[in-house]
């Protein structure tokens, strides 16, 4: 099945999984150089697009990469690669904004890593896209419509985050992450895409 998926899905899945290893070979450091930290002495700017790429378990990087594997190919075969990975640096690149202002505000210490803000950005698109298709949840294992499901999904973090509940899980980033992807569905959709199209 992994062979059958587009490029970028692949290519995003096993890149993931080498950061990972790497972040086993060197330890902390590795990780603590490509993390995203807050505004100040430690960050630097390529952490934008690097922390996407690092993991802080195996549970955290199993849990992003299936949904990259459930969600990201049907995406990519409607957009085509090119335009695929515009989004999904977007998402990501969005959800890294979200996170600086609000680790600013709360004058957190602490920095950030996952994929979970482009995986958000990939819910909201297939939600938009395929919004009948069903989605098994995994606690209870109910499938719901996928635009009921992100929709309940998006409100939760929204509520989390607001209430800082869940400390250590950066719902703002996720939540950036999704309107992140909006942003660029609606710049393709005015500028005539319905679908996003491909360049």
């Amino acid at each position: 099945m992994f062979a059958h998926l587009p490029k970028a899905t692949r290519a995003i899945i096993l890149v993931n999984v080498a950061v990972f290893a790497l972040q086993g070979f060197f330890g902390d450091a590795f990780t603590e150089r490509f993390a995203l930290w807050p505004l100040g002495p430690y960050f630097g700017l390529w952490q934008v697009a690097t922390y996407a790429f690092l993991h802080a378990d195996l549970t955290h990087l199993l849990f992003n990469m299936l949904a990259v594997f459930m969600f990201a190919g049907r995406l990519e075969r409607l957009w085509g690669t090119q335009r695929f990975l515009v989004f999904y640096a977007a998402s990501v690149l969005a959800a890294a904004a979200a996170q600086l202002v609000v680790t600013h505000a709360m004058g957190s210490v602490y920095p950030t890593v996952g994929a979970s803000g482009g995986v958000f950005g990939l819910l909201l698109a297939f939600a938009l896209h395929f919004p009948r298709e069903r989605i098994m949840l995994l606690f209870p294992p109910i499938p719901l419509p996928a635009w009921l499901f992100v929709s309940l999904y998006g409100i939760l973090e929204l509520v989390l985050g607001v209430t800082n509940t869940q400390a250590g899980v950066a719902h703002f980033a996720h939540l950036g992450g999704m309107l992140g992807g909006a942003a660029v569905i609606l710049a393709w959709r005015l500028q005539g895409s319905p679908t996003g199209g491909r360049f």
